[in-house]
């Protein structure tokens, strides 16, 4: 269809390549959404209830409160994680599926996933105060920003393209 408006070989290679480009392929889509998606979720649901007790939310908070600590934290987990390995699409050019350089991808993802998380833990805990580490969380020595975290962004998201690319 769209073929018949351009003529020229130029015309023919630009739509051969967006076609391939990596928001073009539903098995991406497939792959993030039914496969990586649900690891992501997973993965980051059981590390948030692990790392509890480094918060002093473990110790502080009624039971209701915690769970829907967990629930929002993985939540927005998912969130970023799903955004980090988009962007990470997008930096890195990804085509097809099948044309993936998954070392690359996953290490644009984990850059951008603990770019935020740094972020999101100085503004979380040091100045808004809206959560705070409890005795047993390790703190990085030049900004105190919990090693937990971000061995999660290191962690979570590998883990979960490696068990994501095997199912596929």
């Amino acid at each position: 269809m769209c073929a018949d408006v351009y003529q020229g070989r130029e015309a023919a290679f630009v739509l051969r390549g967006v076609s391939e480009m990596w928001c073009h392929d539903p098995k991406v889509w497939r792959f993030v959404l039914a496969r990586y998606h649900p690891a992501l979720a997973v993965l980051n649901a059981l590390w948030e209830i692990a790392q509890l007790p480094m918060y002093t939310l473990w110790w502080e908070a009624p039971p209701l409160s915690i769970t829907y600590a967990v629930l929002h934290c993985t939540l927005g987990d998912v969130l970023i994680g799903i955004c980090a390995l988009l962007l990470a699409l997008i930096v890195t050019r990804a085509g097809a599926l099948r044309d993936w350089r998954w070392h690359r991808v996953g290490a644009v993802a984990i850059a951008f996933g603990l770019s935020y998380t740094v972020f999101s833990e100085w503004l979380g805990t040091g100045v808004r105060a809206s959560w705070a580490y409890s005795e047993w969380m390790p703190v990085t020595p030049f900004v105190p920003i919990g090693v937990s975290p971000l061995l999660q962004w290191v962690i979570v998201p590998v883990v979960a393209l490696a068990l994501s690319r095997r199912v596929a």
